[in-house]
């Protein structure tokens, strides 16, 4: 991959004004990277014109005569998402509610609905003869044919009207059945017409009712003859916070509805079963699936009952001959994910890898929900990822033999991964080179070595052509920002710039490109940094610390920053003479289960100390000052730089607090519960990990930030703190609010102020 190169003339002055503009500064770069369907146009949005919002351009897949499409032009598209036929000829996907269909060999679409329901979740029936799709819950089948349109399912919310009497009510019938001759008659001819209507409606589907539950994720098999479907029971008992918003057109105060908190009552699922031909529904149970009763280590000692944990169920995702189907099973504690065999005609259940941990089940192509998996040629082995060796590799395991293969090995994690259309090689990306490189790889379902298809420093988000001849790649390094390249399908091959995106004004400063490097912690773990050192350093100089948000997430890596405004502020703070430090931290993405779990019961523990053990090798290597160590950071960096300074006063001098969580139990389920469980069911490691427990530790400089209408961290959040630190008679601490932000601020003028407040505590504790 060659270098993106451009002119550095006469170094010009950095300011905080220019610096968080954001992308009016350094230039928009291309994203939403798509192909056309015929693999002839790729597409991407882009804006090097700074209008007010991206537009749509396309390029040739040369990487020649780049044209901005009109709006019309733009939305006659097809979506990118979408299902093919198993010949890729033919292409359903949904647009705007209605479902249409592509023509690859005529490159046309033309929609099949226009209603005003909406319809959604459009795929092939197993003999592509129909495409089956969902409306207000229930499936449809339109005949590609004949146009003809059947209704596959009935949901119904409430319960079947019961039509039975009671003595009395009967009684009372036959005494007016006897009376009266005419009530006699038409009680005959009624009956008649129901016994008419009981005979036609056996050709319609069955009346499911689902009381106040509601269906979602109804699946036809490819037979034809089974429907699978998800019923979910509200959580009637968790109440929502509420977030006021001040600064509004109407002049009232706005309340915003907004989120739970982490152990709140959670949505109940269960699994049903509609045989079609039975005009039966079952409901299917996990019970007997192996470690389902098997309590977390955390509440072993408690005594709880081993009664089966609560799943979530994805799929069924069935081979493409129609013959195997198989279920992702999660745990609601996740801290198990099954795949799981399912045969619907026996209802049997086979359980194929259990995946356990005692933190959380999560890591590159697993997440939270069913990961990437898919079927290979022979119709009977899955391929999907695990991190059962500590790294989210590849693996298949053949469901008739049950033989689980590994197929990637070795200290790296893969994402992405995807099955050519021949289904005989798989293309994924994978930091196999180092832990802050992302490389795209081409490796045969044969086994073998990876062929690595990319090769410049930096980070490479690639995009295969339908065809697969071409790679359309979103490449960038450390101090360039993402541009947009093509190079064919092959090894060896000097990629192609296709987009120059950054300003004049971006181009005319020397931007650094800053040391990644590693250091060991105090319990031996190699933890990775990114270095931003003054030219001319000075012995005992400043040093800052910064803090990714996130937790899970990479930052000390060789591409462009997702925290773009804070490198360039680095560099500013570079040209005043501080060296700069930002650690990939305990709970970091990018380096495998140990570090992805090291702060499972106790956030603010490792995640902290390596920030500790950061500073001290500052000291050791950089010579930097001890006494005039500074960290910031927000979201969770901002959650760290509070326990930075309430629990290690003694090292960091002073601290900026971005959009912090200052008490893990007012903060999500879906995040919170992984890693500190349930505040009542854990309450140590709350206590452990929430900062407002640690205030009276506080003794260096304080700055904290915080949006007014933050919907993810919620300004009761450091409302709450701020009383704590006013009753513990702290005086050393102020907070900044900002009325018209939310968690990502967006405004210009918003991004300054704030940093212009942490390069003053800067500048008033460290220098």
């Amino acid at each position: 991959m060659p270098v993106i190169s451009f002119a550095q003339n006469a170094k010009s002055t950095l300011t905080i004004e220019k610096i968080m503009q954001g992308t009016g500064f350094t230039g928009t770069s291309p994203s939403e990277i798509s192909w056309s369907e015929d693999s002839r146009l790729i597409y991407f949005k882009w804006n090097p014109e700074k209008a007010r919002t991206d537009s749509l351009y396309r390029v040739t897949a040369a990487g020649e005569n780049i044209k901005k499409l009109t709006r019309q032009e733009a939305e006659a598209l097809p979506t990118q998402a979408g299902v093919y036929n198993r010949a890729y000829t033919l292409k359903v996907y949904e647009k705007r509610g209605d479902i249409y269909l592509y023509n690859r060999k005529t490159n046309q679409s033309w929609p099949l609905t226009k209603t005003l329901e909406a319809e959604t979740n459009p795929v092939f029936s197993g003999d592509e003869q129909q495409i089956i799709f969902t409306q207000n819950s229930n499936l449809f089948a339109l005949h590609l044919g004949s146009g003809q349109l059947t209704q596959l399912t009935n949901f119904l919310p409430g319960a079947k009207k019961d039509q039975t009497k009671n003595d009395q009510e009967k009684w009372l019938q036959q005494q007016q059945l006897a009376l009266f001759d005419i009530v006699k008659k038409r009680h005959s001819e009624e009956q008649a017409s129901k016994l008419e209507n009981k005979k036609f409606k056996k050709t319609q589907p069955k009346e499911i009712y689902t009381g106040e539950k509601t269906v979602e994720n109804a699946v036809l098999s490819p037979d034809g003859n089974f429907v699978t479907y998800r019923v979910v029971a509200p959580s009637n008992n968790a109440k929502k916070t509420i977030v006021p918003n001040y600064v509004t057109a109407s002049g009232f105060t706005e309340d915003i509805p907004s989120r739970t908190k982490v152990g709140a009552p959670l949505a109940a699922s269960e699994m049903g079963l509609y045989d079609i031909a039975r005009d039966t529904t079952y409901q299917i149970l996990f019970k007997d699936i192996k470690g389902i009763t098997e309590q977390p280590e955390f509440l072993k000692d408690k005594k709880k009952t081993a009664a089966p944990r609560p799943v979530a169920f994805y799929g069924p995702f069935w081979s493409d001959n129609g013959k195997n189907a198989v279920l992702v099973l999660r745990s609601q504690d996740n801290k198990d994910r099954w795949l799981v065999q399912f045969n619907p005609t026996t209802r049997a259940l086979k359980v194929l890898d259990r995946q356990h941990d005692e933190a959380w089940i999560n890591g590159p192509g697993i997440d939270y929900e069913a990961g990437d998996l898919g079927w290979l040629q022979d119709n009977e082995t899955l391929w999907f990822q695990s991190e059962e060796t500590g790294y989210s590799h590849l693996y298949t395991i053949n469901t008739r033999t049950n033989q689980k293969k590994q197929i990637t090995k070795g200290k790296y994690e893969v994402s992405g991964v995807r099955l050519s259309r021949d289904k005989n090689f798989w293309y994924f990306q994978a930091n196999k080179v180092h832990p802050g490189e992302q490389h795209f790889y081409r490796l045969s379902v044969r086994g073998g070595e990876p062929l690595q298809l990319t090769t410049g420093v930096g980070g490479h988000e690639v995009t295969l052509s339908p065809d697969e001849k071409n790679l359309a790649i979103r490449y960038s390094t450390t101090n360039k920002p993402w541009e947009l390249f093509v190079m064919p399908n092959r090894a060896g091959v000097k990629p192609r710039q296709v987009t120059n995106s950054l300003t004049p004004e971006f181009k005319a400063y020397a931007w650094r490109e800053p040391e990644v490097t590693s250091f060991k912690a105090r319990d031996g773990a190699e933890v990775f940094a990114r270095i931003y050192r003054p030219t001319n350093a000075v012995a005992n100089g400043p040093a800052v610390v910064f803090v990714h948000g996130a937790g899970y997430l990479q930052n000390a890596h060789k591409w462009w920053s997702y925290y773009y405004r804070e490198y360039m502020f680095h560099n500013f703070l570079v040209d005043q003479g501080y060296t700069v430090m930002d650690i990939d931290y305990r709970g970091s993405a990018g380096y495998g289960r140990d570090v992805r779990t090291g702060i499972y019961q106790f956030m603010g523990g490792k995640d902290l100390t390596d920030q500790v053990d950061g500073a001290a090798y500052l000291v050791q290597k950089y010579q930097v000052n001890p006494k005039k160590i500074g960290i910031y950071g927000g979201s969770y960096g901002g959650f760290i730089t509070l326990m930075a300074l309430f629990t290690q006063p003694d090292v960091f001098a002073a601290g900026a607090a971005l959009r912090s969580v200052t008490d893990w139990a007012h903060y999500n389920h879906e995040y919170t519960a992984n890693i500190l469980n349930e505040p009542f069911t854990d309450s140590t490691a709350y206590v452990k990990s929430s900062p407002i427990y640690h205030a009276a530790g506080l003794k260096g400089a304080l700055l904290m930030c915080h949006g007014l209408v933050d919907t993810n961290v919620h300004f009761q959040d450091i409302i709450r703190l701020t009383q704590r630190l006013i009753e513990l008679k702290k005086e050393n601490w102020e907070l900044a609010v900002y009325p018209v932000e939310n968690h990502a601020f967006t405004e210009p003028s918003s991004w300054t102020d704030e940093y212009k407040r942490i390069f003053k505590l800067f500048e008033a504790n460290l220098k």
